[in-house]
């Protein structure tokens, strides 16, 4: 792909605010020829693609649709929408996400946690990439997948287990659909994963970033995924410590890397204080 996204069409899930509306501020930048936006949050929604649709100037035309990802059926619904009244993305960003935590997971409500999480942060990218993926392989064209996972899908961290097995099975599909379609012989379609660790959203407010891992600006993650997305690469580890606690889970035995890393690094103990987002 080029080194801008000048002339593609992009559609971003949970794009009502935060680094969502970032990655469509950057398209528009760029000279997209359209950006979509899905969030389920309608009026954030609305006034996100009213505020960008006026940056754009008309040099791009923003879409947007009130979409429930945890819905698969919604989801179907509004791609057909999206081909009919934009065409097929070229860029797909899967950034909708939500998080449950700071409980035990014996102590929380199965269906209050379990069920959205995994719907959400595992199988929604799953079914969005579905509807949209044949078109960008029949195409020929330079086409990019970005799905947002989490360091929290490499090392297990207490008081997030549902989240954390969420962002383990993104982690798991993304890569292996990275691998499929090179041996398919699709080169021209390429699959970004990303694991940041927390993120200064709102998203993961109250949480602490452990030694090694402070709380990362959303302004600077936009810019390594977005680079990162244009030069087709495939894993985009956010800092670097999530790439040296990953080595040395693999190196360390379990009890050695819990003392040291887990407890020591605090990793462990960075979701005592989560709250969330109000």
């Amino acid at each position: 792909m080029a080194r801008t996204v000048r002339g593609a069409n992009l559609l971003i899930t949970g794009a009502a605010g935060g680094m969502g509306r970032m990655y469509a501020e950057r398209a528009v930048a760029e000279g997209a020829a359209s950006v979509v936006l899905w969030d389920r949050a309608a009026s954030a929604l609305a006034r996100t693609a009213d505020e960008v649709g006026q940056q754009a100037r008309g040099r791009t035309r923003v879409r947007s649709y009130v979409v429930d990802v945890a819905e698969p059926g919604g989801i179907a619904k509004a791609a057909h929408k999206v081909r009919r009244e934009v065409g097929d993305p070229d860029v797909l960003i899967n950034n909708a996400g939500i998080v449950r935590g700071n409980r035990y997971f014996w102590e929380s409500h199965a269906g209050d946690d379990v069920r959205p999480t995994m719907l959400v942060n595992a199988l929604a990218p799953m079914y969005v990439a579905h509807e949209f993926l044949p078109a960008m392989i029949r195409s020929g064209r330079a086409a990019r997948i970005v799905n947002i996972g989490s360091a929290a899908g490499t090392l297990a961290n207490p008081r997030m287990a549902v989240y954390a097995a969420s962002k383990a099975a993104l982690n798991g599909w993304s890569d292996s659909l990275r691998l499929e379609l090179r041996q398919a012989g699709h080169h021209h379609v390429a699959v970004t994963t990303v694991t940041p660790s927390y993120i200064a959203t709102g998203m993961f407010r109250g949480a602490r970033g452990p030694l090694l891992a402070p709380i990362l600006e959303p302004e600077y993650v936009v810019d390594r995924v977005w680079r990162s997305m244009l030069d087709g690469r495939a894993l985009v580890e956010l800092p670097r410590s999530v790439r040296l606690s990953r080595a040395l889970r693999g190196l360390l035995p379990t009890r050695v890397f819990d003392r040291v890393v887990g407890q020591g690094f605090g990793v462990y103990r960075s979701m005592e204080g989560f709250r969330g987002r109000d």
